[in-house]
């Protein structure tokens, strides 16, 4: 016992050591890392920007973690980390520049006035958190678009000044990684989706569809979210897509032999490459994802983007006449696989307007009527608050009071978020959300009819994905797991268009 207790204590003593070297050692490096990750964002806080964007969507999945390893979620996911580190870099960078700028952007009095009316709301809400947190998502969106576009027009420190050549460089720099990082983010998410549909080969039960596939959700944890943000992003990559095809094209047609490049530099491989696979995954994502208001969203958003790719729109409507007769024949001849047409019209077979309590629920109707029911207690609060609503963010806060019998558990919002906003800031919160969005389409117009190819293509993509924003926000809401992130730097690359249209 004597001999050996001395080779115990020894060799306690011994692990007890190594486990504190390697604490040590692990404590250590992620310190490290984590200090030139903050240099880094400080040096370049476009790369905070991009790392957001990618982290963004990651939230939910998170939560479900946290929630099952320490039993709660913690108030900021780390897209939302990044991006506050990534905007006090920015702050931080011009307070020691003594520059601290916020350049004149398109959009600045109707979201500012948006987030005025929104925060009169907030003041007699129930809950002031749930409030605040969404005036958050609103003003970090303003808070992209000022940093982005001071970044597109940032001077070096030694020089008071740079010629025309040199600003025009800066704009294209800024806006070709902004583009990558948005268009990347996107295209990791897409791929992940379809390895979830038909590679992985199991999945959640309830996203069982055509007997052997899963529907995609990505790390959204839901089809329809998710089914939203690969919209969003596929058809921006869809509007590079033809911008960049419709640029060579002309190129092509009058024998030019000049480089084919682009001020704007969306013809280097690279970028050119990323465009091209970004559209080709997100547009099955949106398929795979079994989302039908994804699906009509990215319907609309294409829509869209023929209608306004011609110069002429007279042509435009034509094409889309053109387009649109052949759907409807291919409809009636039954060339549409059975399952996609069953998914879009089941929705129309169960929908019926009016107080649905009366209505016998079963497995079929379920998910309909609970949408209708969600809409139709929308309509109350809006009715009880008619002006500034219930409170901005507080659909869910203030539910129960209006909640319809059988329907007593809210779902976070009322699925149509024109619905929501009008419950929640009343018919005063809902014209100031209109007008804003009628001014950033309104700009978006003016960019594509004005803007060379292949820019003009970005300008076609932003535009057919505000198209499928508003369309699936009429049974749904986007604003949530950090995809106001995506809209917010969507938002800043209109406006590095808009700069690349006045250097022109």
């Amino acid at each position: 016992m004597r001999f050996w207790l001395p080779v115990v204590v020894a060799t306690t003593a011994g692990f007890l050591v190594a486990g504190l070297s390697l604490r040590l050692v692990v404590f250590s490096t992620t310190a490290v890392f984590v200090l030139l990750l903050l240099l880094a964002i400080f040096l370049n806080p476009l790369l905070g920007l991009a790392l957001a964007l990618a982290a963004g969507p990651l939230g939910a999945l998170e939560n479900i973690i946290l929630t099952q390893t320490i039993g709660r979620a913690l108030p900021l996911d780390s897209g939302q980390i990044l991006l506050l580190l990534t905007l006090a870099a920015w702050l931080g960078r011009g307070l020691a520049r003594r520059r601290v700028r916020f350049p004149a952007v398109f959009l600045p009095l109707p979201l500012l006035g948006f987030l005025f009316v929104m925060g009169l709301t907030v003041l007699d809400a129930p809950s002031l958190t749930l409030g605040l947190k969404e005036l958050l998502k609103w003003a970090e969106m303003v808070l992209i678009i000022w940093l982005v576009a001071d970044l597109a027009t940032e001077t070096p420190l030694h020089k008071p000044s740079v010629s025309p050549l040199e600003q025009q460089q800066r704009l294209s720099q800024v806006g070709r990684w902004l583009l990558a990082a948005i268009l990347g983010a996107g295209f990791i998410q897409a791929a992940v989706g379809i390895w979830q549909f038909g590679l992985r080969g199991h999945g959640p039960e309830h996203f069982l569809v055509l007997g052997r596939f899963y529907r995609a959700y990505g790390s959204f944890e839901q089809p329809n979210p998710f089914g939203g943000y690969v919209a969003l992003t596929g058809l921006l990559a869809l509007g590079g897509v033809v911008g960049l095809g419709t640029f060579w094209w002309q190129q092509w047609r009058r024998e030019e032999n000049a480089p084919l490049t682009s001020r704007f530099g969306l013809t280097s491989w690279w970028v050119s490459l990323l465009i091209l696979l970004t559209a080709v995954a997100c547009s099955l994502a949106v398929v795979m994802s079994w989302s039908r208001g994804a699906w009509l969203g990215f319907a609309a958003g294409l829509g869209m983007l023929v209608l306004f790719w011609p110069r002429k729109l007279w042509q435009g409507f034509a094409v889309t006449a053109v387009v649109a007769g052949l759907l409807l024949i291919a409809w009636q001849a039954d060339f549409i696989p059975v399952s996609i047409s069953s998914r879009l019209t089941s929705f129309v077979a169960d929908f019926q307007l009016g107080d649905v309590r009366g209505v016998d629920i079963n497995d079929t109707n379920y998910s309909v009527l609970e949408r209708l029911a969600f809409w139709q207690t929308a309509v109350r609060m809006a009715e009880a608050e008619p002006w500034l609503g219930v409170g901005f963010g507080n659909y869910a806060a203030v539910y129960d009071k209006y909640a319809l019998i059988n329907w007593t558990t809210p779902l976070g919002h009322a699925h149509n978020y024109y619905l929501n906003q009008l419950a929640e800031t009343g018919l005063i919160g809902f014209l100031a959300y209109l007008l804003l969005w009628l001014v950033i389409l309104w700009h978006n117009v003016r960019l594509g009819r004005r803007l060379p190819w292949p820019e003009r293509g970005l300008a076609l993509g932003l535009l057919a994905a505000w198209t499928a924003l508003t369309v699936h926000q009429l049974v749904d809401k986007l604003y949530v797991n950090n995809i106001y992130v995506q809209i917010g730097a969507m938002l800043a690359l209109q406006q590095i268009l808009a700069n690349e249209l006045r250097k022109q």
